[in-house]
């Protein structure tokens, strides 16, 4: 299995920004090209006041800075001159659907941000889905209505254009960035994993096509429990089942730093023996690319390109 898509990571959360402006993006995107990435997912288009485009909506309504450079026209246009699919990712205003929160407004902001998003960029043949950005582990008692609304929203405005989500897994390693620690004793177990997301899955069916856990918060020798339960729940409800093969290493104290090249690769080898259909990463700019602020990142490409070029003549 090789890595085909990856996350846009401009609204940066917990890694630093790259400050690129068109010409590295235009570098990074011929770097993506040569990886043989076919898809490109905007991580998110906004969090909290900071914002990738000149959203009206966002301005107005939640006291949106207004950025330097419309980065979704940029995206969908690099997109188109490198023959890559590309998937809008939503607001995440980083209060309203949390715990304590007011998930019926995050809803009504993002139906807003879609219907606006669709008005202005729909027309870009590089337009190809959306993405969910809410992240989540666990069934809250919102979630589900929070993708069924929004998914269900995207689909109508775009004449069904594919709805994504990349959940993660409540593991041992499912940490904030902000912890010092490195893993944690209490971790769901399989069978609520199994159990949680059945009923998820049973909710949202109609409005998500297409479901992609993130594999870096489970330990490497339980990847393959995990991946065929999710593997097996995604067909029971006619989704699509990729990986996010997380390219950078949360078993490092510095947080974060791009992933030793064995690991990647096992966690590659083991979504393709669960059968996965797709795996993306998050993410190739800062920690695959060759022009990556990370010169670990440089390596990784080439190890990676490598390990490529070996499938692509029929190695092992």
């Amino acid at each position: 299995m090789t890595i085909t898509g990856t996350f846009l990571d401009e609204i940066s959360h917990d890694i630093p920004h790259q400050n690129w402006g068109p010409a590295e993006w235009e570098q990074d995107f011929r770097h993506m090209q040569a990886a043989g990435i076919d898809t490109v997912i905007l991580i998110r288009s906004g969090y909290r006041r900071w914002i990738t485009y000149p959203s009206q909506v966002l301005q107005e309504g939640e006291g949106c800075y207004n950025p330097p450079i419309d980065l979704v026209d940029l995206f969908l246009r690099l997109a188109g001159q490198f023959g890559m699919a590309f998937y809008f990712g939503l607001y995440d205003s980083g209060k309203y659907w949390e715990a304590g929160g007011n998930p019926s407004r995050e809803v009504d902001v993002n139906r807003r941000v879609i219907d606006e998003v669709w008005e202005r960029y729909g027309h870009y043949p590089a337009f190809r889905g959306w993405y969910i950005c809410q992240e989540v582990s666990r069934k809250t008692e919102s979630i589900i209505d929070l993708y069924r609304q929004l998914g269900q929203h995207c689909k109508q405005v775009s004449d069904g254009l594919p709805t994504l989500i990349s959940p993660y897994i409540d593991g041992q390693k499912a940490l904030l960035a902000s912890d010092a620690a490195l893993s944690k004793e209490q971790a769901v177990s399989l069978d609520e994993h199994e159990r949680e997301w059945n009923a998820i899955f049973d909710g949202i069916q109609d409005a998500v096509d297409i479901v992609a856990f993130q594999d870096g918060h489970v330990h490497y020798h339980e990847l393959t429990d995990y991946f065929a339960v999710n593997k097996a729940l995604a067909d029971r409800y006619g989704m699509s089942c990729w990986t996010n093969a997380e390219s950078f290493d949360r078993d490092m104290p510095i947080k974060f730093l791009p992933i030793k090249w064995e690991k990647l690769r096992l966690k590659l080898e083991a979504a393709r023996a669960a059968g996965l259909e797709k795996a993306i990463t998050f993410e190739f700019s800062h920690f695959m690319s060759p022009q990556s602020a990370y010169p670990q990142a440089h390596h990784l490409f080439n190890r990676y390109q490598e390990y490529r070029q070996q499938l692509l003549h029929g190695g092992a």
